[in-house]
C-alpha cells in the first residue's frame, strides 16, 4: 500500500496540464516504465472512465490502485494523486489572489501548460501505435478527432464512443481471446447501493447541519458531472454560486487549473471558503464528496467490466473503443491543451525541445517539469 502511495503521491506533485495529462503520466508511469499492465489493459480503463459520471483522470488512477492491491490500493492510489493538490488549493485559500495574481505564478502556469502538449501527444502516438494498427481503427480514430473538433462536448464524446463499440462489435470481435473465467460473472452491488442512496437520502437531511449540507451539494455535482474537470464549473456555480463572491469562485477554478493533480479539486477550494467556522473540515468534506460518487459506480463496475472484456463480443467492442480514446487524446491535444498554452513561436520551439528531452535524451518527468517551470519564467521576461 504505501508503494502505491508514494508513487502516486509523486506523480500527484509533478502532474499539470489537466486530464489529459494525467492519462499521459499514467500511461508513461505504469505501462512503459513500471509495467503494471499493458497498453491494452490501460486502455480499457481509460474507456471505462469516458464513459462514467465523476473525475476521469481520477477514475484511471483509483482503478490502476484497485488493479494493483484491491480497494486498499485503489484508496492509497486516490489519496496519494489527490493530496499534493489539496495541499496546495488549501494554501491558495488561505493567500487567496496574493500569490495567483502575481506574474510570476502565471508564467510558471504558461511553462506547464506546455510542458502538458509533449505529455499527451507523447500519450497519442504510443497508444495510436498500439490500437490504431488496421484501416478500421485508423478510421476510427480520426473520424472520432474530427468529431470532437468540430462539434465538441460531451453528447458527441459519447455518441462517438458508442458508435466505435459498435462498429468493434460487427467488424473486429475476430480480434477477441476468450477467456474461460469469462462467465464468471457477478454484479458488485453494493457499491452502486451505497451511491444510489446517498444520491435519494442526503438532499432529505442537508438541511440537518452546515456538513451535511455541504456534503450533499458537492456529491450531487460529482454524481452528474460526465466529461471530467472543466464540466464541473457551472454544476458547481449553480449549486455555491450565490454563496460566494464571484471573484472567489472565479480564483479557485483558476488555481485549480494551475495547480498539478486532479481539477476537481476545485470543491477543495470552496469547501474552505464556504466553511469559514472550520475551513479545513469544509475543505475535506467538500473534496470527499465530490470524488465519492464516481469512485462507487466504478467499483460497482470494474470486476464486471475486466470479467467481460475477454468475451469476443465485447472484446470487439473494446478495440473499437480503444482506437476511438487515441481519437479523443487527438483532439484533447488541441483543445484545451494546445490552444490554452502555444500561443507564440517560442512555444512551440519549447514543446519541440521537450519532446527531445523526453523522448531521446529519456529525462526524468520531474526534471522536465523543472525545465518547463524555469522555461516559463525565463519566458516570460524575455
Amino acid at each position: 500500500m504505501f508503494a502505491i502511495f508514494k508513487t502516486f503521491f509523486l506523480l500527484g506533485w509533478i502532474s499539470f496540464g489537466g486530464p489529459a495529462a494525467h492519462i499521459g503520466y499514467f500511461r508513461q508511469t505504469f505501462v512503459e516504465k513500471r509495467k503494471w499492465l499493458d497498453d491494452a489493459d490501460y486502455a480499457q480503463l481509460v474507456a471505462l472512465s469516458q464513459f462514467l459520471p465523476g473525475p476521469g483522470s481520477s477514475q484511471v488512477g483509483f482503478a490502476l490502485g484497485y488493479k494493483r492491491g484491491g480497494l486498499g490500493g485503489a484508496c492509497a492510489a486516490f489519496v496519494g494523486f489527490t493530496l499534493p493538490s489539496v495541499i496546495i488549493m488549501v494554501a491558495l485559500a488561505l493567500m487567496a489572489s496574493q500569490v495567483t495574481d502575481t506574474s510570476v505564478f502565471q508564467n510558471l502556469v504558461h511553462g506547464l501548460k506546455l510542458l502538458a502538449i509533449v505529455v499527451v501527444a507523447d500519450a497519442a502516438w504510443g497508444m495510436y501505435k498500439n490500437f490504431c494498427q488496421s484501416r478500421l481503427t485508423v478510421s476510427l480514430c480520426l473520424g472520432t478527432a474530427i468529431a470532437l473538433l468540430l462539434l465538441p462536448g460531451i453528447a458527441t464524446q459519447m455518441a462517438v464512443l458508442l458508435l466505435a463499440a459498435l462498429i468493434g462489435v460487427l467488424y473486429l470481435k475476430g480480434q477477441a481471446q476468450p477467456n474461460a473465467d469469462s462467465t464468471a460473472f457477478k454484479a458488485s452491488w453494493l457499491p452502486l447501493l451505497i451511491f444510489v442512496g446517498l444520491f435519494i437520502a442526503l438532499p432529505f437531511v442537508a438541511h440537518l447541519n452546515p456538513s451535511t449540507a455541504l456534503f450533499n451539494d458537492f456529491y450531487q455535482a460529482g454524481s452528474l458531472v460526465f466529461g471530467g474537470g472543466h464540466v464541473v464549473l457551472p454544476l458547481l456555480q449553480n449549486i455555491v454560486g450565490d454563496s460566494l463572491t464571484q471573484d472567489t469562485f472565479l480564483t479557485g477554478y483558476a488555481a485549480a487549473q494551475a495547480v498539478p493533480g486532479p481539477m476537481f479539486t476545485f470543491a477543495t477550494y470552496l469547501g474552505y471558503a464556504l466553511m469559514p467556522a472550520n475551513p479545513i473540515a469544509g475543505a475535506l468534506i467538500a473534496t470527499l464528496a465530490v470524488f465519492l460518487p464516481g469512485f462507487l459506480l466504478l467499483l460497482g463496475v470494474l470486476k464486471n467490466w475486466q470479467l467481460l472484456a475477454s468475451r469476443p463480443a465485447v472484446a470487439g467492442a473494446l478495440s473499437g473503443v480503444n482506437a476511438a480514446v487515441v481519437g479523443l487524446l487527438v483532439a484533447a491535444l488541441y483543445q484545451p491543451v494546445f490552444t490554452s498554452a502555444a500561443t507564440s513561436a517560442q512555444d512551440i520551439a519549447l514543446v519541440l525541445v521537450g519532446f527531445y528531452l523526453l523522448k531521446h535524451l529519456k529525462l526524468h518527468i520531474v526534471w522536465l517539469v523543472a525545465t518547463f517551470m524555469l522555461a516559463g519564467v525565463i519566458m516570460g521576461l524575455i
